[in-house]
């Protein structure tokens, strides 16, 4: 199966069993953004229902590679340019995370900026390209794909790839479990505001205090 129809049907089955355990569908706090997979702008801190949009016009990561000089597995574009759906708790053989997901064309943007500064730093300290679809365990482990040959790995910021989970994205995906909790609203401890709530803000503090050791 291939990456794209892994994930909608990852993302459907959250979407359901959310639907079937609650009789709602799952929650998000959009932080008062407009986002094509909530009906309503609602305030920052209310909490929204969303669901899996298409993309009309699929986005891609082109102008990343242009932007880095290099090439970028196509299964990055397959992942992120396909849907809008907020990002999703899920369980693992290898434990509990949070999956990546944008829900506007703004955080489409936001996620390239994001990925462009991992993807510096992999370059910076000299080790192969990945790029980031989560986190994993404690706040220190991400999910990432190894851009050469798109299998998934757990990776602690400033190190390589530790621990490979799946030959590809379809086959990490299929062993994903839906987890069923209540939406958290995500604070940033420091002065800075982040333009993304949630996992990318983990993964700014990460990488920024990645750089204050170095």
């Amino acid at each position: 199966m291939s990456c794209s129809l892994s994930l909608e049907e990852f993302i459907q089955r959250y979407i359901n069993d959310y639907q079937t355990s609650l009789g709602d569908l799952p929650q998000y706090y959009f932080m008062g953004e407009q986002s094509p997979c909530c009906e309503k702008i609602v305030a920052e801190d209310i909490a929204s229902g969303w669901q899996l949009v298409v993309r009309d016009n699929p986005g891609k990561f082109d102008n990343v590679a242009a932007a880095l000089n290099l090439e970028l597995h196509s299964e990055i574009d397959a992942f992120y340019g396909q849907y809008f759906a907020a990002p999703m708790l899920f369980d693992s053989p290898w434990g509990q995370g949070e999956l990546l997901q944008v829900y506007s064309e703004d955080d489409f943007e936001y996620l390239q900026k994001n990925i462009i500064g991992h993807l510096m730093m992999k370059q910076k300290l000299k080790q192969p390209l990945t790029w980031f679809i989560g986190v994993i365990g404690d706040d220190e482990q991400m999910v990432t794909v190894n851009n050469d040959d798109s299998s998934v790995w757990i990776e602690v910021p400033g190190e390589i790839q530790s621990i490979r989970l799946a030959d590809s994205l379809s086959l990490f995906m299929d062993e994903l479990s839906v987890v069923i909790a209540p939406p958290v609203m995500h604070q940033s401890h420091s002065p800075t505001h982040y333009e993304h709530p949630g996992i990318i803000e983990r993964m700014k503090i990460m990488w920024r205090n990645l750089r204050g050791r170095a």
